[in-house]
């Protein structure tokens, strides 16, 4: 029913056959097997041990020397089978399911609605078509004053228009072709394409007829079949061992993009020319520019000596002459970038600056655009990790609620369907609300999606070992109104 009234603008109006609705539902009811499981297994063990409990009967088995352990084995058995059927449901049933029902559901979104030819409209549901119908006889066939706009030819400036009295309208048996016979009526053709040059006049046909048929094509208004492998991208329709591999592609995307992110910026980084002079080696107690002539301890080396020579150690310490002034390397202190930009002349100075800026916004915009990429593959790949492990820790919860259910029907020693309804509605709501808000807190980043898909059972499974625990040693819980006054009572007086 959920799934009627979630989609129900999408199917209403389509003239769908019921068992494509059926069909439907079932896909939809598949889903939901891993959550009812937990559910039916917890209200199947609080029952049937409340319902022993009730009669005494395990009080029998106990003076038998029968533990209630011995007396929960098959249950536990049956909690162990659960998880591998959850499982099988998550991995085979659920996305099989889901791809049938993603598929159907959007080829009935693009399916146009069925054809209603009603009266004293126009209907324009048939591409290129403009129906109006005066009026319709009982019989569902006959029809009076009729009139059909055809432009169909617009596109070359044919526009066509059918007027009659009366007619029939008839569907084949198949559903694929709609036959208009019209009687007495008469039929316009404007043929705009053949416009006389000079004169801005056209050709118009008049004709009338005492019999005129029309064939219409209904296979626009068919549901049509979209190849399903199209929509196996969605993770809804993974299973267990596609999303892990969902997952390390997303994460190798994401490494590609800082990778190219990377490279990217690495093309800015040497955006001063290399320059074509050697930088001569300066000894660390220089701290000025001295040039070659000035300096009484320079010598031109001998070139050809050096090119017979083996290969010095320390290639630096050599310098070549080139006829000018060598460059050289001072230790000068730079604090600020103002300071480093003034050892250039002013012209210089713009255009590094102006280089510099437009730099800094180009690989802003870059790494903005590269940012909001890899978030939005982290919150996919986030999503997948949660999904993944949700699979697992929902079957599991299967076992677990056995753990609860069994010991609180044998504590509560009640059976039918009321107190096992009570209390396994109150635990699978705290099973449920946990399930949202952990997935609503893993999708948001604040804890990890592993430990968000575990956390409903990491918090009841200390619940099911006490219950467990009271059970063993034979505590009982009484729940009625007048023992819980009776409590509070006694709570207020000892204050």
């Amino acid at each position: 029913m959920q799934m009627l009234w979630l989609y129900i603008d999408d199917i209403a109006g389509k003239g769908l056959g019921i068992w494509l609705v059926l069909e439907l539902l079932f896909y939809r009811s598949v889903g939901i097997i891993p959550m009812s499981l937990p559910l039916g297994i917890l209200l199947a063990s609080v029952m049937t041990l409340g319902s022993m409990g009730e009669f005494f009967e395990l009080s029998s088995f106990k003076s038998g020397g029968i533990s209630l352990f011995r007396i929960m084995r098959a249950i536990l058995f049956f909690g162990l089978f659960s998880i591998l059927f959850s499982l099988y449901c998550s991995n085979t049933l659920i996305p099989i399911a889901n791809l049938k029902f993603g598929s159907r559901m959007f080829d009935i979104k693009q399916k146009k609605p069925a054809l209603r030819l009603e009266t004293g409209i126009f209907n324009d549901d048939l591409e290129g078509y403009a129906i109006h119908i005066g009026t319709k006889k009982s019989d569902g066939k006959s029809i009076e004053d009729v009139l059909i706009y055809d432009h169909t030819e617009s596109n070359v400036g044919k526009y066509k228009t059918v007027k009659a009295q009366k007619g029939e309208l008839v569907i084949t048996e198949d559903g694929k072709y709609m036959v208009m016979i019209l009687e007495n009526g008469m039929q316009y053709i404007e043929n705009g394409n053949n416009l006389s040059p000079g004169e801005g006049k056209y050709p118009f046909t008049r004709t009338q007829f005492s019999r005129w048929q029309k064939v219409f094509d209904l296979s626009e208004f068919e549901l049509s079949r979209t190849n399903e492998g199209l929509f196996k991208g969605n993770r809804s329709m993974m299973s267990s061992g596609e999303l892990a591999m969902a997952v390390d592609s997303i994460s190798r995307d994401m490494d590609k993009k800082g990778k190219e992110m990377g490279n990217y910026m690495v093309g800015f980084l040497p955006y001063l020319k290399t320059d074509s002079l050697y930088l001569a080696k300066v000894p660390e107690a220089v701290t000025s520019d001295i040039a070659p002539e000035s300096n009484p301890s320079y010598s031109k080396p001998d070139i050809q000596n050096m090119e017979n020579s083996s290969p010095d150690p320390d290639p630096y310490k050599y310098q070549v002459d080139l006829g000018m002034p060598a460059k050289r390397l001072t230790a000068l202190k730079f604090d600020t970038v103002k300071s480093l930009l003034s050892t250039f002349e002013p012209f210089e100075q713009t255009q590094l600056s102006s280089k510099a800026k437009s730099i800094i916004r180009t690989i802003g915009t870059q790494s903005g655009a590269t940012a909001e990429s890899v978030r939005q593959l982290n919150d996919s790949r986030v999503k997948h990790i949660y999904d993944l492990n949700a699979k697992y820790s929902i079957a599991v919860a299967c076992f677990l609620f056995v753990l609860i259910g069994a010991p609180m029907g044998a504590i509560v020693r009640k059976g039918g369907f009321g107190y096992p309804i009570l209390i396994s509605t109150l635990f699978f709501m705290i099973f449920v609300v946990l399930t949202i808000v952990c997935r609503k807190v893993a999708e948001s980043l604040i804890i990890p999606a592993i430990a968000a898909a575990w956390l409903p059972n990491i918090i009841l499974f200390p619940v099911a070992m006490v219950l467990t625990w009271l059970a063993m040693n034979d505590s009982s819980l009484s729940f009625s109104l007048p023992g819980i006054l009776k409590f509070k009572r006694n709570g207020i007086s000892k204050k």
